[in-house]
């Protein structure tokens, strides 16, 4: 088999439901047909592996076959050991699912030098806006990219310079509240100006809903409405939002090419 594509959960704040919308994705994908692999680097935390152990149990428990995804936790610390992980995991995947710690660290660096995209969720606010990009008190309007998008410039230039192979950077606008607002159209517009300076794609994430948070006990996701019993109006809409970021995410289906990525800015 070829090189898996490599899909990379990255954010230096936490709080962005960086963990939360990687497992939706790794199980979303599984559920098309990829053959699905999770890597963790949150070795204390460990939020998608307790989420996918979970999951676990509930197939068990119920005795259902779920899609699922292999999933290992990245306990050193050391680049080998990342290599390793990643050689162990290609072996039987199209897909590796890599969520990497709400830090900056050497590690969560050499994850971002795989990716083939890249996923930053953040919360729709200024607060996590500024990891991205600085904007005026007055106006909103964008003065100029921050730290970390610097990082991600200089990360896709490596990757482009070792490999010839462009990275689809998506800015992931999560935990979208459902009323319309300025702030939500000031962040929006701060956004796609970014974008265009920097180079990404921004497109919507999981709404602000407590079945998110519900669901991590059973390890379930919303595709899987047949094991959540009663099933309400929102249940629904929140499965459309997750089915609409699975396909703005563009992954190439088993065997297909990927789509060329958005060309950054000079």
């Amino acid at each position: 088999m070829g090189q898996p594509h490599f899909i990379i959960f990255a954010n230096e704040k936490g709080g962005t439901g960086k963990s939360t919308t990687a497992v939706h994705t790794a199980i979303a994908l599984a559920a098309t047909g990829h053959r699905v692999a999770a890597l963790d680097h949150e070795s204390r935390q460990r939020t998608m592996t307790r989420y996918l152990e979970n999951r676990d149990a509930t197939m068990r428990r119920l005795d259902v076959a779920l899609p699922h995804a292999r999933s290992e936790v990245l306990e050193a610390t050391d680049e080998p050991a990342l290599e390793a992980a990643i050689a162990r995991l290609s072996a039987d995947a199209d897909v590796i699912v890599v969520d990497t710690p709400g830090r900056d660290d050497p590690l969560a660096r050499a994850a971002i030098l795989k990716a083939d995209t890249l996923v930053t969720p953040m919360n729709d606010s200024f607060v996590d806006l500024d990891l991205i990009g600085q904007v005026h008190p007055e106006n909103f309007k964008v003065t100029k990219p921050s730290f970390y998008a610097e990082l991600i410039w200089n990360s896709r230039t490596a990757r482009a310079k070792a490999t010839g192979k462009s990275v689809d950077w998506v800015v992931l606008r999560n935990r979208l509240q459902h009323i319309d607002s300025h702030n939500l159209r000031r962040v929006g517009a701060a956004l796609d100006e970014l974008a265009r300076r920097v180079g990404f794609r921004v497109i919507p994430g999981l709404g602000e809903r407590v079945i998110y948070r519900e669901l991590f006990p059973k390890g379930l996701t919303l595709l899987d409405l047949a094991q959540l019993g009663e099933v309400g109006i929102g249940h629904i809409t929140a499965r459309q939002e997750l089915r609409e970021m699975i396909a703005g995410l563009g992954i190439p289906a088993p065997g297909e090419e990927p789509a060329e990525p958005v060309a950054a800015a000079g």
